[in-house]
């Protein structure tokens, strides 16, 4: 807390974006191309006006988790959460490959629990629910049962 006079002002925590940063956000989804059949065209669901993303299916949030998400907050936020967010995403871009490599398994399966640990110090206890710990169990899947894309439940959805 910082002191102003009589008035106390609370900064905003290092994970949320400003106004300015919001559009930045909301406009490279919005002029995002991808080719056909990568995932849907994700700017007919970004909306300017109200810098809002809403609409997509599952599939398309996790396309956006694993290519988009580090380079849209490129700058945007502070190092740290950049970090954060770089390492989730290789680490389901590993797990999702269409080749499993037994020794990056292994090591993105230790690295997952550093990762975790670190987004518990930089985020509050209310960002994490009982989804926040299947990352941990998620390598340890791929090597018993092999390939994601046999498993997954983009398909049926």
């Amino acid at each position: 807390m910082q002191e102003f006079g009589v008035c106390f002002y609370l900064p905003h925590a290092p994970y949320t974006l400003s106004l300015d940063s919001k559009c930045l956000f909301c406009e490279f989804f919005k002029e995002l191309r991808v080719s056909d059949e990568f995932s849907s065209n994700i700017s007919y669901f970004v909306n300017i006006k109200e810098n809002k993303i809403s609409g997509l299916k599952s599939h398309d949030y996790h396309i956006i988790l694993k290519h988009f998400l580090p380079l849209a907050i490129l700058n945007l936020l502070n190092d740290k959460i950049m970090e954060l967010v770089t390492e989730l995403s290789s680490f389901f871009s590993i797990l999702c490959a269409k080749v499993l490599d037994v020794d990056k398994l292994h090591v993105i399966e230790s690295k997952i629990l550093f990762t975790l640990c670190k987004l518990e110090r930089e985020f509050p206890p209310s960002f994490f629910d009982v989804m926040m710990h299947l990352p941990t169990h998620l390598a340890t899947e791929a090597m018993i049962a092999g390939l994601v894309q046999f498993r997954w439940m983009f398909p049926i959805e």
